[in-house]
């Protein structure tokens, strides 16, 4: 079934009776030759690509729960490829462009939504780190405008300008960056998955991984065992904890990050806005809600779900941003998993293990990454190759100390980052 414009119609003018279920609900196979740990974004998109570019049709998705059940639902679904340094600025140009093409090439709407990502700057020192971005930016061939306050007035007339602590001095816009609807994304790539071939075993809790010789064999799982010749760890904040299943233990720390949303009110936000001199991020959703979120809850847990402290810390800084935003009630938090590394970057690398891959260390990118992480991790586990976007991700650079990437320049603390 390939959604139109006329089938739509269709449905609509008759019941919408003919709708079939968006992928198959299958039993899993006593063997695959892939085996992807995660039915998140990542791992949707890492078997949509092995199928896709790569041909492979033995391929199975576990998820231990229901698709889309994790962090992909459980984020500010920002999306953008502003970053400066070398190793993450060509991965996320690459994942905007597919961003750019998804709903093409997925025949799915992802409300991808490119309104535009402003980053305010506070300080003479912040303007000269936001032209230096801007300028390695679009070295790259990506886009990054300098806005005077003058321009932020008109744009953004709700911001409190002036205020004696943290007056604004200006923002960096990148046009293309903006939004996509986050369930949408994951249930994209789990149909067109599933249009090639693709197993999505929901339910199908990992408790084991079988490896004899340094040579991975399969998993075991809630439903029996699988044996399978490649096995993909794609579970965002539990990789710690499937890793150890190998007898592995990760440069990693799991953190909460929560979110939150106000009751839905009028068009008011046009674009994406970040707060130079607080960790606040905010944009408006099609239902009207303002979305927004801050910095991690500041001690390491599997809880997806947040403290009040935190909640008080992350008004304050909307409040002081923008107060208007005191007048709207807020409806409801959540809280991901994240899975932090030392230096703030991800890795998408081969371990010591035989057919064992890892795709890991995402930190506050997650999302925005969901299109290129799959691609790239599919072009390793096909190729066992690094992929041209990704080749900095090395797992042993943690090891060794070479090729970090410390974008925020906030050193080797996971929580800092």
């Amino acid at each position: 079934m390939r959604f139109s414009a006329l089938k739509i119609l269709t449905e609509g003018l008759t019941g919408n009776r003919g709708w079939g279920a968006h992928w198959r609900d299958p039993e899993p196979a006593e063997e695959y030759d892939i085996i992807i740990i995660g039915g998140g974004g990542h791992g949707l998109s890492t078997a949509y690509y092995l199928a896709k570019e790569y041909g492979l049709k033995k391929i199975a998705v576990l998820e231990k729960g229901h698709i889309g059940s994790g962090n992909i639902g459980r984020n500010t679904t920002i999306i953008r490829a502003n970053y400066f340094l070398p190793g993450n600025s060509e991965f996320y140009s690459h994942s905007l462009k597919l961003w750019e093409g998804l709903e093409t090439d997925l025949n799915y709407n992802v409300m991808h939504s490119q309104r535009g990502q402003i980053g305010l700057f506070h300080s003479d020192g912040q303007r000269d780190a936001a032209i230096r971005r801007a300028n390695s930016v679009r070295n790259q061939g990506d886009d990054a405008e300098l806005l005077s306050v003058d321009q932020l007035r008109k744009m953004l007339p709700y911001l409190d300008y002036d205020q004696g602590r943290f007056p604004i001095y200006g923002g960096l816009l990148q046009r293309r960056a903006g939004t996509a609807r986050h369930d949408a994304v994951a249930w994209g790539y789990a149909r067109g998955a599933d249009q090639r071939g693709v197993d999505l075993i929901q339910n199908c809790e990992v408790i084991g991984i079988d490896v004899r010789g340094g040579v991975v064999q399969g998993v075991q799982t809630s439903r029996g065992a699988i044996r399978a010749k490649k096995v993909g760890i794609v579970v965002a904040g539990r990789s710690s904890q499937v890793a150890a299943m190998a007898g592995m233990r990760l440069p990693i720390e799991s953190h909460v990050l929560q979110a939150f949303v106000t009751e839905g009110l009028k068009p008011c936000i046009n674009h994406v806005i970040s707060f130079g001199m607080g960790h606040f991020y905010i944009s408006q959703s099609d239902k009207g809600g303002l979305v927004f979120g801050g910095d991690l809850d500041m001690y390491a847990s599997y809880a997806a779900r947040g403290n009040l402290p935190m909640v008080e810390h992350v008004a304050e800084a909307g409040m002081t941003l923008m107060p208007m935003i005191g007048k709207a009630r807020m409806l409801r938090s959540w809280g991901g998993i994240m899975d932090m590394t030392p230096d703030g970057s991800p890795i998408i690398d081969k371990t010591h293990i035989e057919g064992l891959y890892l795709n890991a260390g995402w930190c506050y990118g997650g999302f925005k990454a969901v299109p290129a992480s799959g691609n790239c991790f599919a072009h390793l586990m096909a190729t066992d190759t690094a992929h041209a976007s990704a080749q900095g991700f090395r797992l042993d650079r943690f090891r060794t100390g070479r090729g970090l990437m410390d974008e925020e320049g906030t050193g080797a603390q996971h929580n800092l980052h």
